[in-house]
């Protein structure tokens, strides 16, 4: 091989085995975050039948008459539902970005 040919040839080896490292690296990068969007999704998941066991929960004590407005405990009780729900809310919109 000439002198000049062996100039030309070095740096696109160097380049070459530079873009697959980078590549290797991509892929690895890849595939665990393909790993931790299945995770969440299982998560979201949960929380969302989570979410919907609450909301029957909340609709059935509503229906049966348990929660009404003129006492201080069903007050108190809306409002730590209504946080649990916002929590869950909150949850979920992490989960989906």
């Amino acid at each position: 091989m000439k002198p000049q040919h062996a100039a030309i040839i070095e740096p696109l080896k160097q380049k070459i085995e530079t873009l697959i490292s980078l590549h290797e690296r991509v892929l690895t990068e890849n595939r665990e975050l393909n790993s931790k969007v299945q995770t969440l999704s299982e998560e979201l998941n949960i929380y969302k039948k989570e979410k919907e066991k609450l909301d029957n929960k909340v609709q059935k004590l509503q229906m049966a008459g348990a929660i009404q407005s003129s006492s201080e405990d069903t007050k108190e009780a809306k409002k730590k539902i209504g946080k649990l729900i916002r929590e869950i809310d909150k949850c979920l919109t992490l989960l989906n970005r």
